[in-house]
């Protein structure tokens, strides 16, 4: 068994140490190769304070280099009985450099590390599904501006209301995409601050430089109170799920529209045959499975948030090995949704709607608020045209021969969808990815 960097001579009982232990050797090959740019960034500062010799950086920022091209390759291994990611890289750095490699630690704790960790995957990943969400936009954008004059019934209460256009639809769910790119970027700004160097919640004595740190990992700003820095373990977690689960929101509620439009009671849309599941024992059925699961891993990612909250409530400041259970809610969620936002790209191209719903005797209710105007225009008062109509729906005797005249932004006639385009390419422009990128190649170029 492996030598644990908090080992004193004392024998840990294995059961114990199976059960503390849990998850993390799996877990922590998300975190590698931030753990190891974490490293990297630290002892560039513990050389420029004193606390390590130029000779000694260079050799130490060697390895560490090589360690972090095997975490690109997957070459690289937690190996049984190493607790964590973090024993893991000071292992393979003392196997190769002896003593040398025992100095990386000065002026660290495991808390710090860990929470640094998470903050540079969490910038990463952030950036990731930023991507992917730009992606599904400018598809819903694209296809809300094909179909824009496609008619379809719009509803309130499932209930026939007004007409709408699957042009309409679609760039709705593109503006969801945009406000939920504002709460991202939110999740990104508490993510973007460097908490290395509050080590165990209290600081150190060492002469630490964190705004040297903090530039080298390419922070924009660092959570300062070192007691602060262990109490955002937890609540940055809870925030970026936030952030996600309102991605996950929008993605469901399209979804569930989609289950409900692609049913043969609306009709509305269909999905190729290749893109659609079948029944054991009805040969008739084009199941929209997609659709569903997607629906269902959504609604699970927008549970995560409140699982972090029910880990984290009530704990008393400082660190505590509740924290450690985090990892397994949060790091899973960045793939569930990529892949919910990938799969969702691809329904979306194979989908098809229906053209002349709106020609359908069933729906000519929804053009009432048209006659409504239409008359208002004419000059009745607008509580007389409604009651007239009213009465003529009831009757059987409601006709209306119009033309639709939407033309305010946001309607049917107007769509704006250059305007949303801009006000999502806004906040996509205030995400400084770039700065990050430059920052970190830096580091590993050194």
């Amino acid at each position: 068994m492996a030598t644990k960097l908090w080992d004193k001579g004392l024998k840990t009982d294995e059961l114990i140490e199976k059960f503390t232990v849990g998850r993390d050797p799996v877990l922590d090959l998300s975190l590698a190769p931030f753990d190891i740019l974490g490293t990297m960034a630290h002892i560039t500062m513990l050389e420029s304070v004193g606390l390590l010799e130029e000779d000694e950086l260079s050799t130490l920022l060697g390895e560490l280099k090589k360690l972090y091209v095997s975490t690109m390759t997957g070459e690289f291994k937690i190996e049984e009985g190493i607790e964590d990611v973090h024993s893991q890289v000071e292992l393979e750095l003392t196997r190769t450099l002896g003593d040398l490699g025992k100095k990386v630690h000065t002026g660290r704790s495991r808390n710090d590390q860990v929470l640094l960790d998470l903050k540079l995957f969490s910038r990463d990943a952030i950036e990731k599904t930023v991507l992917k969400v730009e992606q599904l936009f400018k598809l819903l954008q694209k296809r809300s501006e094909e179909l824009k004059g496609v008619l379809m019934p719009g509803y309130t209460h499932l209930q026939v209301a007004m007409p709408s256009s699957f042009g309409l639809w679609l760039g709705a769910y593109a503006e969801n995409l945009a406000d939920d790119m504002e709460v991202l970027l939110s999740a990104w700004e508490i993510a973007d601050r460097n908490p290395l160097g509050s080590a165990a919640g209290y600081g150190s004595s060492a002469p630490l430089d964190r705004s040297l740190t903090t530039r080298l990992l390419g922070f924009g700003d660092m959570d300062y109170n070192s007691i602060h820095a262990q109490m955002g373990r937890g609540k940055m977690e809870r925030t970026v799920l936030y952030a996600l689960s309102c991605v996950a929101e929008t993605l469901s509620r399209f979804a569930a529209d989609c289950c409900l439009f692609n049913s043969q009671n609306f009709g509305f849309i269909t999905l190729p045959d290749s893109m659609t599941t079948g029944s054991s024992i009805m040969p008739h059925k084009k199941n929209p499975d997609v659709f569903e699961l997607i629906r269902a891993r959504c609604n699970k990612i927008c549970a995560a948030p409140e699982q972090v909250r029910l880990v984290t409530t009530n704990l008393p400041s400082g660190y505590f090995r509740d924290m450690q259970v985090l990892k397994e809610i949060y790091l899973p969620v960045f793939g569930e949704l990529a892949d919910c936002l990938d799969i969702a790209c691809h329904a979306v191209e194979g989908m098809k709607v229906k053209e002349g719903l709106m020609d359908n005797p069933l729906y000519a209710t929804a053009f009432s608020v048209e006659e409504v105007n239409r008359r208002v225009a004419e000059g009745t008062p607008f509580r007389d045209a409604y009651k007239a109509v009213g009465l003529e729906i009831l009757d059987g005797s409601f006709r209306f021969d119009g033309h639709l005249h939407h033309t305010h932004e946001g309607s049917i006639g107007n769509l704006c969808n250059g305007r949303i385009a801009a006000k999502f390419d806004a906040v996509l422009s205030s995400f400084p990815f770039e700065r990050v990128h430059a920052a970190l190649s830096s580091l590993l170029e050194a």
